[in-house]
């Protein structure tokens, strides 16, 4: 094949592939997730020993099945504005498939146990949760 004529077949075979995804995607319902993000204020502030157990126990509750996707987080060293919370030492957000998912992932005796062997880390506990738009 012409050197000429192999890009060009690669150029529509991209471009047919492409526009199959996209057909793809357009035709797949939309599933709206909801967000659970929690931050937590620690007792002890700026003990690494304390935020590490407790980002330790966020972690164990991955294994909750209604949980899509977790991400376990500490402050950023990002810049200093107005509107950044730098408060905070541990979060948590979590993703789940509905209301039904994250009431699974409040009542799960994981969660539970985490409460009872972490609370005592942690002074003030902030939730945001939304459903996607």
């Amino acid at each position: 094949m012409k050197k000429s004529n192999r890009r060009s077949f690669l150029t529509t075979a991209a471009m047919i592939g492409t526009g199959a995804a996209t057909s793809a995607l357009a035709d797949a319902p939309l599933k709206k997730q909801l967000v659970h993000h929690v931050f937590f204020w620690l007792k002890n502030p700026g003990s690494v020993t304390d935020r590490d157990k407790l980002v330790e126990g966020v972690k164990t509750l991955s294994k909750i099945e209604t949980i899509r996707k977790i991400h376990v987080g500490v402050l950023a060293s990002t810049e200093k504005r107005d509107v950044v919370d730098t408060t905070w030492d541990v979060s948590e957000l979590m993703f789940f498939d509905d209301t039904a998912g994250q009431k699974v992932y409040q009542d799960h005796p994981i969660h539970q146990e985490f409460i009872k062997n972490y609370s005592h880390l942690w002074s003030k506990v902030v939730v945001y949760d939304a459903m996607e738009a």
